[in-house]
């Protein structure tokens, strides 16, 4: 997720690492902070892979910055990871909303609606987070008001995504 992030926000526009920083935190931030220890190591890695390149330009102040910038490999793998997202980007609602926010960079709609059938097929199976044995149990089966509160928010989020999912897959096949 956190690749996926720098990547997407790189093919947007050259960033230094703290903007970057900013930008994936205000995504992801509520759910998963990042730390300078993590964030750092992941953008050397994906520079040593070729898919960033970074530049020292003078500071505003005093010390010079380090700009990033995505190479043409690193669009390149950007656009790949879009089109065919790992099964847990496609099942974590947190990874894919980092799918979700890039999703625009694929220029065609067939494949754009590819990655949003996937969700779709995965939102229509029967889940829950709780069970009495293999069988999943709906709200109104619970007598535990904060378990049936999780339930409902969760069916309610649910039949949000799945209008907008249809609705959009209905634009993109237009």
């Amino acid at each position: 997720m956190l690749e996926l992030a720098i990547l997407g926000f790189l093919y947007d526009s050259p960033l230094h690492g703290y903007e970057l920083r900013k930008r994936i935190s205000a995504l992801t931030g509520h759910v998963r902070p990042v730390a300078e220890s993590t964030l750092y190591p992941a953008i050397k890695r994906l520079e040593k892979a070729g898919l960033l390149a970074r530049t020292t330009q003078p500071g505003s102040v005093a010390a010079p910055r380090h700009v990033l910038t995505l190479t043409e490999e690193g669009g390149r793998e950007l656009l790949r990871r879009l089109a065919e997202p790992a099964e847990r980007d496609i099942s974590d609602e947190n990874r894919w909303f980092t799918v979700l926010a890039f999703l625009r960079h694929l220029d065609d709609d067939a494949a754009q609606a590819a990655v949003l059938r996937r969700r779709l097929a995965f939102l229509e199976e029967p889940a829950s987070f709780f069970y009495d044995g293999d069988r999943p149990l709906r709200a109104e089966e619970l007598d535990d008001p904060f378990r049936r509160g999780v339930l409902t928010i969760a069916r309610a989020t649910s039949r949000a995504e799945l209008s907008w999912l249809r609705e959009t897959i209905g634009s993109l096949d237009g």
